[in-house]
């Protein structure tokens, strides 16, 4: 695995301050539609089906997948710096894998 690419607009903000995150893993998001031209036989699928941030803790953020995204999955989503802490990411795909990605984020 390689680790997530994720940039924060501004890692010291105000309190109050809206956050843009733009975060994207490396994922083959193999659909299990298509079949292996060397073999013939279905590619089984594999898929990144759930992605959630958190806060200091709390959930801010959920996304589910489907099947129709693309390889190397970007997400990019707002929220209000309310408290200083760490920003956590989470990615989970259909063959159990996790990948995590964390930012500090400092409230003045």
């Amino acid at each position: 695995n390689k680790p997530a690419r994720v940039w924060v607009s501004n890692e010291a903000p105000k309190a109050g301050d809206i956050l843009r995150v733009r975060a994207q893993m490396e994922h083959v998001m193999e659909t299990g539609l298509r079949n292996d031209p060397a073999t013939g036989q279905p590619r089984p699928r594999h898929i990144v089906h759930h992605f959630e941030a958190k806060m200091a803790g709390k959930l801010i953020f959920v996304w589910d997948l489907g099947t129709s995204i693309s390889q190397n999955p970007y997400i990019e989503f707002t929220f209000k710096a309310r408290q200083s802490g760490d920003l956590t990411m989470l990615w989970k795909d259909d063959q159990g894998h996790t990948l995590t990605a964390t930012k500090t984020i400092t409230v003045s």
